[in-house]
């Protein structure tokens, strides 16, 4: 830091006090003003999440229980609160702006924390013994994050997971090696509780390229008895689409794999679709799957793993879907 000389004599002189205070203001660090922010309302951003899960102020309304127009303004006095849009309105589909993307994660973040927070707070607490068996092609990127915050809510629950294939799951379900399975059931399947329905969708690499009319479409699929497989196959043969099936894997993590490379299209639920990949819907239409928990739905196993799948399905609801549907 430089020097200053000042020639007027007294530390009360003007002209010293002037110099003086026009090299604090030039030199010294001054103090912030001080910035008062507004708090987040967790039920405008559980809208908000809920818009963006359900791809549309219309279906949202529906999961809400509330009218389209009651899902608009809350949507309004979001952006209005943070002075920012959250989704851009003038296109066809409804999309997540820039800063809606930002808000979107925080979003998820805040209202995990408070939903954690509560049932740790006001819940009963519950305590036993589960063993659940989960289909690999669910959650396959959150499961174990999901499984850590269950047991720092519920620590007294002993908790048995085995990850694998749903028809292998369900047969040692059948035989007793587990309490509960969750996985996908086909089409007019009737056994089990259903928790959740997604749409089923063609996705590739970001920078994939469809093949010329001649030229096979290239798929990857999970291996034989695969419900995805089986309907991709069923799809494209109906719509007289050249295809191929080129890779195939005993994991979903596989045949993402082979997609994110740019090698194939493959066919997941919505909710598996992992950042790297994009939509495609040029494609048939694959229609929609349920997932559903098979076995002893007694209420003592139903109390166990109830607030497990109250985290699965907020976990299903914040997928990542950056384009919406009005």
């Amino acid at each position: 830091m430089g020097r200053i000389i000042c020639i007027a004599h007294g530390s009360t002189h003007p002209l010293r006090q002037a110099v003086l205070s026009s090299y604090r203001k030039s030199v010294l660090p001054q103090e912030q003003p001080e910035v008062n922010y507004p708090d987040l309302d967790l039920d405008l951003l559980r809208c908000f999440t809920c818009v963006a899960a359900e791809r549309g102020f219309t279906a949202a309304g529906q999961v809400m229980g509330l009218t389209q127009s009651a899902i608009s303004l809350k949507i309004k006095r979001l952006e209005d609160l943070i002075n920012r849009r959250v989704f851009d309105r003038s296109s066809r589909h409804l999309a997540l702006t820039p800063d809606g993307d930002i808000l979107l994660a925080y979003a998820h973040r805040l209202l995990s924390l408070n939903d954690e927070a509560v049932r740790r707070l006001v819940a009963s607490p519950i305590k036993g013994h589960l063993r659940l068996g989960v289909a690999d092609h669910f959650l396959p990127h959150h499961l174990a994050q999901i499984v850590g915050r269950f047991q720092r809510t519920y620590p007294a629950v002993r908790l048995e997971i085995e990850v694998g294939r749903c028809a292998e799951l369900r047969t040692a379900c059948d035989e007793g090696r587990f309490d509960l399975v969750i996985g996908r059931r086909r089409a007019g399947d009737t056994m089990g509780m259903p928790i959740w329905t997604e749409t089923m969708v063609w996705v590739a690499a970001n920078d994939f390229r469809m093949p010329e009319r001649d030229k096979p479409l290239p798929l990857a699929t999970l291996s034989t008895g695969c419900m995805f497989r089986e309907r991709a196959l069923d799809v494209l043969s109906r719509a007289r689409i050249p295809h191929e099936l080129r890779y195939t894997s005993t994991s979903l993590l596989g045949i993402i794999a082979f997609a994110q490379e740019g090698l194939c299209i493959i066919p997941i639920g919505r909710s598996n679709v992992p950042s790297g990949l994009k939509e495609i819907d040029s494609l048939p239409v694959l229609g929609n799957s349920e997932i559903a928990v098979f076995g002893d739905t007694s209420d003592e196993n139903l109390e166990l793993v109830q607030p497990l799948i109250d985290l699965f399905r907020d976990d299903l609801g914040s997928g990542r879907k950056s384009s919406t549907s009005p």
